[in-house]
């Protein structure tokens, strides 16, 4: 049976445009696979813990011999990878943060990469492929080519990278500009804000379309 995982990570609530995003792609998602399941993880209003120097090396660690807060961290892992494995098709709203991701993806994503769990333990093969991923990302300012931060969002240069070692390979849908409208300076770019939000709003329509007709 087909299994979203809708996933969130800003922080700021109801004026978020990943949230309105990812909300929009998840009733495409459920209009085209009606009888689907979806799971959701909201990352922005319950962060993962950092893994810090109490709770890391856990999937490093034979199960009898982990510390207390090693064993919480992989009962962690095991959650995480479980709703992934769970999942057919996974959207993940990916607001930039100070030219990074969320420090919450970040968590996410080490959280996931568990050897024994979405690693094979012997032979570091991924066992997580073979799933969509779609990643919907905002930006408040321009990052395209040609400008003067071409190549300043880290965020969505890393999260492929993040991930590779689990097999998901992740689909942009990016608008940019976000911040165009209520940031002095700004105000001759919302016309180009307006035309990236709704480039990246009609390819989300248009994501699941052809299953409307099965």
């Amino acid at each position: 049976m087909a299994h979203l995982l809708h996933i969130d990570s800003s922080i700021t609530g109801p004026t978020s445009v990943t949230r309105a995003l990812t909300a929009r792609a998840a009733d495409a998602w459920k209009a085209a696979h009606p009888d689907g399941a979806v799971t959701y993880r909201d990352l922005g209003a319950n962060p993962l813990p950092h893994l810090d120097s109490a709770s890391a090396l856990a999937g490093m660690t034979p199960a009898a011999e982990r510390r207390p807060e090693q064993a919480a961290a992989w009962t962690l892992s095991e959650l995480v990878v479980r709703e992934v494995r769970e999942a057919t098709t996974i959207i993940v709203g990916l607001p930039l943060y100070n030219y990074g991701a969320p420090s919450s993806v970040k968590a996410w994503v080490d959280y996931l990469i568990a050897p024994g769990l979405s690693i094979d333990a012997d032979t570091r093969t991924p066992l997580l492929g073979d799933r969509e991923l779609l990643v919907l990302a905002a930006r408040g300012g321009g990052y395209g080519p040609g400008t003067p931060r071409d190549g300043w969002d880290h965020a969505q240069q890393w999260l492929p990278h993040g991930l590779s070692m689990i097999g998901l390979e992740p689909t942009f849908i990016t608008t940019e500009l976000t911040l165009a409208a209520v940031t002095p300076g700004m105000g001759d770019l919302v016309p180009l804000a307006e035309q990236s939000r709704t480039a990246a709003e009609h390819a989300i329509d248009q994501r699941w379309a052809p299953a409307y007709a099965q």
